[in-house]
């Protein structure tokens, strides 16, 4: 597979910015190794000029991931290069509202018949009182989880002693 070259030529602004960056170790290490990856890759007068494979051998990274930043580097410059866009992940099922009404289910008493609430229960009850379409039981128990809600059980965790 023959890759396009992109050329990478920081300003003394951006070379000051990189190495700032890379130094300090505050940042992710996914954007401190970008920062690296074109400081090394630096073609201006006073950079090093290194090739993809000696950057990848340095820093042991994939040719692919030098060759993804040089293009991120040369399509939007050095912040393209070294931040991810937000993924749009999948929405949240239940708003911060339904959470609250949620963990307000579970915290009550359990229906009749039953000596504790079930994450089916659970999720059956929110459709019925018209909260959400549909939910599944996994739903409700990562969202109980968060809260670290007993879910009805008489265990509050603290010891007896």
């Amino acid at each position: 597979m023959a890759w396009k070259e992109y050329r990478v030529r920081l300003r003394s602004v951006e070379r000051r910015q990189l190495a700032g960056l890379a130094a300090k170790g505050v940042e992710r290490a996914r954007v401190i190794t970008r920062a690296r990856i074109l400081l090394l890759a630096d073609e201006s007068p006073k950079g090093p000029r290194k090739t993809d494979r000696e950057i990848a051998q340095t820093l042991g990274v994939g040719l692919r991931t030098v060759a993804f930043v040089r293009e991120k580097f040369s399509r939007g410059g050095t912040p393209e290069a070294l931040y991810d866009r937000p993924r749009s992940g999948h929405p949240k099922k239940l708003g911060d509202r339904e959470e609250a009404m949620l963990t307000t289910i579970a915290c009550s008493a359990a229906p009749e018949g039953r000596s504790r609430w079930t994450l089916r229960l659970l999720a059956d009850r929110m459709v019925v009182l018209e909260q959400v379409d549909s939910i599944s039981y996994e739903t409700v128990r990562r969202t109980l989880k968060k809260t670290t809600s007993s879910h009805g059980s008489g265990n509050t965790g603290a010891s007896g002693r």
